[in-house]
């Protein structure tokens, strides 16, 4: 028997008392890959991007282990309550626009202590400004650099667009500003490199563009590396006390961690090990996260229908960002279907040994947008759920 067909034998087992659409972490899983991200970090600690987990109990499971520390937020909504909650160390990773939600932040001691704030735009500090209705508390901001590499005098561009500041003296110009608001503090700075973290570099059949991907990506290393560098050393001599510098992501860990201008290290979805991050030659993650859909017909010879499934990742538009049946092996999308939104065919000869209300396994394409989709993840450990646990959405929220 195969580790993947063991693995199926238990989680049939384990949710055996529950109706399926049902969600699950392997919770062994989970804490091998926390594990190997603490390894990859050398000793750099790592902060959690709430956006792959949402899930409280699991951030508090993760921040439990020696070498986390803090999470990345993804709305201000979602870091208040987080604060609320008795989270201390809260780094917002996006610019907000919640007037609300910083004037809840700016008239709160324990908020304004708890959350940092992410600027790349003075206007962001207006709207803050403009949203206090009173409250004095000082912001603590996070400014953040632009790691997209830029070729051909700028002409080509690749990374996310995210922040306009590219240079270390732009940089440095914006903590000069903030310095002289009163009711801000620049307390760090922030660098995502996601076209390296976040693009696999060894996509099954297509060894052309993995060979171009691993190119791009070295380069765009080393051009970050010294230009993180420069920009760091820029703001530091206009903050001296500067807390933090955040970079990485969970494909570029170790890499990241080198760096002697980071402090620490980002990751998120390498705990979950959702289907994007299967492409990479720099670590190897164990599926934690799995949904399964039950089989409510069949066809005919070769063929299952289960209900529903058609959980599509955000991104450019693709097969890679639909869910995959991953347990029992071998089962596939019918090209005409796909994913639906009710019910979704599966072809493959696996499907002629499933019975009606057998469970289909299937990885989602990113790590926590699968919670969307659930209100509570069931925490397997060995054969049995041990515990079950609310999603974000499960506690009444849909941040985003």
């Amino acid at each position: 028997m195969t580790a993947r067909a063991t693995d199926r034998t238990r989680y049939d087992r384990a949710t055996a008392h529950l109706d399926a659409p049902v969600a699950i972490v392997d919770l062994e899983a989970f804490d091998a890959n926390a594990d190997d991200l603490v390894r990859r970090a050398g000793g750099k600690p790592v902060r959690v991007a709430s956006k792959s987990v949402r899930c409280r109990a699991l951030l508090e499971r993760v921040l439990a282990r020696e070498g986390f520390a803090g999470v990345m937020s993804f709305t201000l909504a979602e870091s208040l309550w987080l604060a609320r909650s008795g989270f201390e160390d809260v780094l917002l990773a996006y610019p907000s626009a919640d007037r609300a939600g910083y004037a809840e932040l700016t008239a709160d001691p324990k908020l304004a202590a708890a959350v940092t704030v992410l600027v790349d735009d003075p206007a962001q500090l207006d709207l803050v400004d403009a949203a206090r209705d009173g409250g004095r508390e000082v912001v603590r901001v996070c400014l953040e650099l632009d790691t997209s590499l830029r070729m051909l005098g700028g002409r080509v561009r690749v990374g996310a667009r995210r922040s306009p500041l590219h240079s270390p003296a732009e940089l440095a110009d914006l903590a000069r500003a903030v310095g002289r608001r009163p009711g801000f503090e620049v307390v760090g700075v922030m660098a995502y490199e996601g076209h390296v973290a976040g693009v696999g570099d060894a996509v099954a059949g297509r060894p052309l563009r993995s060979r171009a991907v691993r190119l791009m990506q070295a380069a765009a290393r080393r051009e970050l590396a010294g230009r993180r560098a420069a920009a760091v050393r820029a703001v530091r001599a206009v903050v001296p006390g500067l807390e933090f510098v955040n970079g990485g992501g969970t494909g570029s860990v170790q890499q990241t961690a080198a760096e002697d201008a980071v402090t620490e290290i980002a990751a998120g979805s390498g705990l979950y090990v959702p289907r994007l991050f299967d492409n990479y030659t720099s670590f190897t993650g164990r599926p934690a996260a799995l949904f399964a859909q039950p089989v409510v017909r069949r066809p005919g010879v070769g063929v299952v229908t289960v209900l529903g499934g058609g959980y599509p990742a955000s991104g450019a538009a693709g097969a890679d960002r639909l869910p995959v049946p991953y347990l029992p092996e071998g089962l596939r999308y019918d090209p005409q279907e796909g994913p639906g939104e009710v019910q979704t065919p599966l072809l493959g000869s696996p499907a002629d040994d499933l019975l009606i209300g057998d469970k289909v396994w299937f990885r989602h394409a990113k790590a926590g947008e699968l919670c969307e989709r659930f209100d509570a993840l069931h925490l397997v450990e060995g054969d049995a759920v041990t515990a079950t646990v609310p999603t974000y959405r499960g506690e009444g929220h849909t941040f985003l």
